[in-house]
């Protein structure tokens, strides 16, 4: 499946044979990787990952890379960031260290230093995609076209808009993830109360659609609304790191119906920003999920699960149901997009 991203350069002969070095830095992990570019493709050389806040900055990731690996200085250096990219710098409350491309060229040495959003990354990525990494979920009505939306829980809620100019798409990073949450009914409300405790005031959509809010969810359940929760399960969350990641295995297995429940609650409220995305941008061009949770849990995003949720809405439910919806099992499209806007942007 191909998207048709703008990258100006990416038929110009003087960008072919370039070393690229890409990072997709996250709250969590940084995927780094050396790449070159070849005839408009991003080869792959190596990759490693990185537990992003065990280091003091993205240099001394970088640094470890090339020098465990030997290489030799890059062309360039690519790298996509979780959170708001504002005059070459990115600084987000997920990632202990600030990332500034004035310092990284200074310290590397290297001319050549870009920064964009995960999400831009993540958009980027679609460059060149394979069909077996891309799942329909819905077919809606592909042929209409138009901008795109991308919404990515993982350790946060990544949100971005392809912008279709008549020609290519072009990314548009946003911070929606960080919008407030509106709740529906009385057991939300009670849910909103309960995430205020440990989050303040204003409680916003990552706080409900990311790999953390599966625990809360499963938290709110269990000590609010009074669901057991069996020894076994008490024990093994108990020495659990990803106490998120336990909720979810168990969920999956069918082992613990309150567990079933948080996944489906959390299922409800991807697919009701997801239609929130699509019509805040007039998305006719479709829906990506993408990010580290949908691949996890796809047993429960389903057509069935997520159906009633995303078309429920006020007027436009005809809109919605053209809208096509792609599942991005990828884990790597965010590295790789860092890599073609280094390569190609200019």
């Amino acid at each position: 499946m191909k998207f048709p991203l703008y990258l100006p350069q990416i038929e110009n002969p003087a960008n072919n044979n370039l070393s690229i070095l890409a990072a997709d830095v996250g709250g969590t992990k940084t995927n780094i990787a050396q790449f070159v570019s070849q005839n408009g493709k991003m080869v792959l050389q190596l990759e490693e990952t990185y537990t992003t806040n065990h280091h003091n900055s993205l240099t001394e990731i970088i640094l470890d890379f090339i020098k465990k690996n030997n290489f030799e200085k890059p062309d360039r250096i690519s790298i996509g960031a979780a959170g708001p990219v504002v005059n070459g710098t990115c600084h987000t409350t997920n990632i202990k260290f600030k990332i500034d491309v004035t310092e990284l060229s200074r310290d590397l040495q290297i001319d050549k230093v870009y920064l964009i959003n995960d999400l831009e990354a993540t958009a980027f990525g679609m460059t060149e995609m394979d069909d077996e990494f891309m799942v329909t979920m819905r077919n809606g009505n592909p042929s209409i076209g138009g901008h795109i939306a991308i919404l990515a829980p993982g350790t946060g809620l990544g949100e971005a808009c392809l912008f279709w100019d008549g020609k290519y798409l072009r990314p548009m990073p946003s911070e929606g993830g960080h919008s407030e949450f509106a709740p529906r009914t009385d057991v939300e409300f009670e849910l909103v109360k309960f995430l205020q405790k440990t989050y303040g005031e204003i409680i916003v959509w990552e706080r409900l659609v990311s790999g953390p809010a599966i625990y809360k969810i499963y938290e709110f359940l269990r000590d609010v609304k009074g669901y057991e929760e069996q020894a076994w399960l008490t024990q093994k969350l108990a020495e659990a790191k990803d106490k998120s990641a336990v909720i979810s295995e168990t969920a999956m297995s069918g082992l613990c119906t309150t567990c079933v429940l948080a996944m489906e609650m959390l299922v409800d409220f991807m697919a009701r920003r997801a239609n929130n995305m699509v019509l805040n941008y007039k998305a006719t061009g479709g829906l990506i999920l993408a990010g580290g949770i949908p691949p996890r849990i796809y047993n429960f995003i389903n057509k069935d699960k997520i159906e009633e949720s995303f078309l429920k809405c006020d007027e436009m439910e005809p809109l919605l149901a053209g809208i096509p919806i792609y599942l991005n099992l990828n884990s790597k499209t965010a590295l790789y997009g860092a890599a073609y806007y280094g390569a190609f942007s200019e």
